[in-house]
């Protein structure tokens, strides 16, 4: 195997201890050469991740609430690492007072997340004497906030031509038009690997966590499920944004690019070979579903129109008035005069109202109803579209428990079949569906 790029979730990089694995991770394997990291996480269940106080610490300046205290709590939680590690970081104190300037003068909520993985990178490079490469001019956002694949492709593999070793931090970028710091969503730490591990022309992306790769349900409501050893990119892809929380779901992109397969690992136990995600048919594992995953909490508005299939652009002008108030849907499943919009209830907030006002006045619909607390649950698996009955079997096991099934819809690709039911059945159908494959 060649090239190696590595990916440390936050609680990897948590506390002294845990740097120490990283280290012998990395030294372990001379192909280990590219080091992303996130900003450290919880050293035990009622501590606080930094990146959770530094969006502390941006509120409280905001609100002209004294911040000192808080700042000081964050930046003993690097140097507590530091000593401990019995290591010198260059400047690391200068690094501080820089932030500390610079959050006084009114620096954005972006720029102050950040500074977690930041820190984090130049402490994890100083430790395994790796040089240190910033992101922020390397990974570009558009004016909206959305990545520049190619752009970014083209900077991160000039810049990573230069170095043998490097560590880089997770998280945030900038934007191409002012260079200002740009962030990804929460997890994002793992989009900047899968990045890097392109730009490097990998052999492999390794993301380390606390997990031993995934597992094929949701183990707070599946009693000890099965481990996932191999999955293809589009069932992850599924997995992900159906609430399988090991990968952001964003990462899969630039690694299936250059068809770089993803390993997932666990820094507490690397002996396990975690979970490999990969376009190689002969590499997969060979069960009818690879996994199931769901979320609970859907809001369903359905509209009511006679004739609605003859009205041309029904569909379009709905989806512009959700477009408008700032809300992205999961499934619009049809009939010949309903359309329906599965809509995450936390994405709704007080929008409803406004929603339903505006669906009225664009649409002159018969009915609109609105219907709270349906959940979601997908069941995925590319051998699915090869074996008669599954879809069939889904709806079987959720009869003989007494689950109404609420919605059914099968993706274009045949490889996941989603099941609505009502968020009082979301643990129990996710349940017998699990038994009803695997036993």
């Amino acid at each position: 195997m060649g090239l190696k790029v590595l990916k440390f979730g936050g609680s990897s990089v948590a506390d002294a201890a845990q740097l120490s694995k990283i280290k012998a991770i990395v030294e372990a394997d001379p192909e280990r050469r590219y080091v992303v990291v996130s900003a450290p996480g919880k050293r035990h269940s009622s501590d606080n991740k930094v990146t959770d106080m530094l969006f502390m610490l941006k509120a409280q300046a905001d609100e002209f609430i004294p911040y000192d205290s808080l700042f000081e709590t964050i930046k003993g939680r690097y140097t507590s690492i530091v000593d401990d590690l019995g290591i010198d970081v260059p400047d690391f104190d200068a690094r501080f007072d820089e932030i500390r300037e610079n959050v006084g003068k009114g620096a954005s909520k972006a720029y102050i997340a950040s500074r977690g993985e930041y820190l984090s990178a130049i402490m994890a490079a100083a430790y395994l004497g790796y040089d240190f490469v910033d992101t922020q001019d390397l990974i570009k956002f558009d004016s909206r906030g959305r990545l520049l694949f190619d752009e970014t492709n083209e900077l991160l593999s000039a810049e990573l031509a230069k170095h043998e070793r490097a560590v880089l931090p997770g998280f945030y970028g900038s934007y191409m038009n002012n260079g200002e710091v740009c962030v990804f969503s929460r997890g994002g730490s793992d989009v900047t690997g899968s990045l890097v591990a392109r730009a490097a022309n990998a052999d492999i992306y390794e993301n380390w966590t606390d997990v031993s790769g995934m597992l094929m349900a949701d183990p707070r409501i599946v009693k000890d499920p099965l481990p996932i050893k191999k999955i293809s990119y589009v069932e992850l892809r599924e997995l992900s944004y159906m609430g399988a929380s090991v990968l952001h779901e964003d990462a899969v992109f630039p690694a299936r690019m250059s068809d770089i397969p993803i390993n997932i690992r666990n820094t507490n136990a690397p002996e396990d070979p975690g979970t490999l995600i990969t376009n190689d048919e002969k590499e997969l594992d060979d069960r009818i579903i690879s996994g199931i995953a769901g979320k609970p909490d859907f809001t369903v508005i359905s509209i009511y129109k006679n004739m609605m299939n003859k009205e041309i652009g029904f569909v379009r002008r709905a989806l512009a008035v959700i477009e408008e108030a700032g809300v992205s849907f999961d499934h619009i499943p049809t009939g010949i005069d309903s359309l329906s919009m599965f809509i995450a209830t936390s994405e709704l907030e007080d929008k409803l109202e406004d929603i339903i006002e505006a669906l009225n006045m664009q649409l002159r619909p018969d009915e609109i109803s609105v219907e709270n607390r349906i959940g979601l649950i997908a069941v995925v698996g590319r051998k699915m579209k090869r074996s008669v009955g599954a879809a069939a079997k889904i709806c079987s096991v959720l009869a003989q428990n007494g689950i109404n099934i609420r919605m059914l819809n099968q993706g274009t690709n045949e490889i996941n079949v989603i099941v609505g039911v009502d968020a009082d059945d979301f643990e129990r159908a996710t349940q017998v569906i699990y038994e009803g494959f695997v036993g």
